[in-house]
């Protein structure tokens, strides 16, 4: 066949048309084998799912299989001391009262700090796994078996809001989404009476961010968390009796029609579809709210289990927390935030801080905390919960293994931490990272809270570098441009 000029049509003949098919099925193929195996390139194109504004918090798709339905996410504010609780260092015992090696005259948040100082609760073998726990927190030590500790955490700040900040929405800067908020705008909800996401302010008041800790940032207003306690239910949700319920009714419909009826003149207003369904929402949650904040249909066992009528007023209120928290899990609520600590008492007062006096803070706090949370973990467990619920235990930062210079308390140490996970696709009495030998910086598999984020997303079915926001010209995403998932920890 004679070859065509450049500027006339090329017709194929019968050979090359078997040899161009030929090569075309012999791509299909290896295609297909480079996928079997692992070795194509990762599509890290942006998803933003499809949302109804209408329908927020309808259910929608995980990205990949989930291994959990639910996330809880427990919150220590103040930070929590690690060297006195989870991570257990024999040098420092060794080299109590002593200067530590290569630190002379360090100097962290409040100052210059003094002598190594030994953990100030003994540690004991917890469990089967034999793990180390003090016994601060001893109820929670016995369920070491079922927990995977990270004990290589690091932040980004020494200051409490702007640490709460970054474990919570994944920035020291104010204005972003909080990490329920994200989960949420995902995955919506799988209960049609209550939120997708509920923020559990401890009994002593709010953290230090205050309701910056569950905020939407930018992301439609509707996935904000609903902040609401078993000692201050969600307010204005009850009918005054003065109104009939017909006529209650009659005014929700009417509402409901103007409201639609200015939707649809302003359809890219995120912020009124928001308004609408969160009263939608609220109609029908003035029967399930009602019914999930109290201990109706609870045993006295389960009660005392939690230590719900203790006479400690505080540790009491946070029993009842603990117990509203399961009581949200089962019923479908997507992400749940249970703090334990508030800062309106001030410094190492109702929190975690303990920069002066550690040891006469410290137990009381530690009673407050360990038989409620022990027993939210047993509970779970014991329904059948944990198997598909996320557990996330954290706090901001740890603290130092020095005294502060004059004071026997511990400073911010955001170099290394601990924090703890259980329940859905993670290991079971499992210890990942490491920190130094006094428990100062993280030097085995040192792990961000990028990844501790990235980590839980993945365990949800979600694809933490894809899962984003269009956002003043940026997809944003909960993990920024950092973290990997810690694919040790993977059960």
């Amino acid at each position: 066949m004679k070859k065509p000029s450049s500027s006339q049509p090329h017709f194929v003949d019968r050979r090359d048309f078997l040899r161009f098919s030929g090569m075309g099925l012999g791509g299909v193929a290896l295609t297909s084998l480079l996928a079997e195996q692992g070795l194509l390139a990762a599509d890290k194109s942006p998803i933003r799912p499809a949302i109804d504004p209408a329908r927020p918090y309808a259910p929608r798709p995980a990205h990949f299989t989930p291994k959990a339905r639910r996330v809880l996410m427990i919150f220590c504010t103040g930070a929590l001391s690690h060297v006195d609780t989870f991570d257990f260092k024999p040098e420092l015992v060794k080299r109590h009262d002593t200067p530590m090696p290569g630190q002379d005259k360090l100097v962290t948040f409040q100052g210059e700090n003094g002598n190594l100082i030994k953990p100030l609760w003994e540690f004991r073998a917890r469990g089967q796994c034999g793990k180390m726990t003090s016994d601060l927190l001893p109820r929670l030590g016995e369920l070491a078996d079922d927990l995977c500790f990270i004990h290589s955490m690091t932040g980004k700040s020494n200051t409490h809001g702007p640490a709460e900040s970054q474990m919570s929405t994944g920035y020291i800067l104010d204005g972003f989404p909080s990490m329920g908020a994200w989960v949420s705008y995902a995955l919506g909800s799988e209960s049609q009476n209550l939120p997708a996401y509920v923020a559990i302010p401890d009994p002593r008041g709010v953290p230090q961010i205050s309701t910056r800790q569950w905020a939407p940032g930018f992301l439609p207003a509707a996935y904000q968390g609903t902040p609401f306690n078993a000692d201050k239910p969600i307010a204005n949700l009850a009918r005054p009796a003065s109104i009939p319920e017909n006529a209650d009714a009659a005014t929700r419909d009417f509402v409901k029609f103007l409201n639609e009826r200015h939707l649809t003149q302003h359809p890219g207003d995120t912020e009124l579809s928001a308004r609408i369904a969160s009263y939608e929402l609220a109609a029908r949650m003035q029967l399930a709210a009602a019914e999930v904040s109290g201990t109706h249909g609870e045993s006295a066992a389960t009660l005392d289990l939690y230590g719900v009528n203790d006479t400690n007023k505080t540790k009491a209120g946070f029993a009842k927390n603990c117990l509203l928290a399961r009581r949200l899990l089962e019923r479908g609520v997507r992400f749940v935030q249970l703090f334990n600590g508030a800062y309106a008492m001030g410094e190492g007062v109702g929190n975690w801080d303990g920069h002066k006096t550690i040891a006469a803070q410290y137990p009381g706090h530690a009673n407050i905390l360990d038989q409620p949370c022990a027993a939210l973990l047993r509970d779970l467990k014991s329904r059948g919960l944990l198997a598909d619920t996320l557990v996330a235990f954290v706090t901001e930062f740890g603290r130092m293994p020095t005294f502060q210079k004059g004071a026997s308390g511990r400073d911010h140490n955001p170099s290394g931490f601990t924090i703890w996970l259980a329940g859905a696709g993670v290991k079971r009495g499992f210890s990942y990272g490491a920190t130094d030998d006094f428990g100062y910086r993280a030097v085995e598999n040192v792990t961000t809270i990028y990844d501790l984020h990235a980590t839980l997303l993945h365990l949800l079915g979600l694809d933490h570098e894809r899962l984003s926001f269009y956002h003043n010209g940026i997809e944003r995403r909960l993990t920024d441009v950092h973290g990997h998932v810690i694919e040790s920890v993977l059960a």
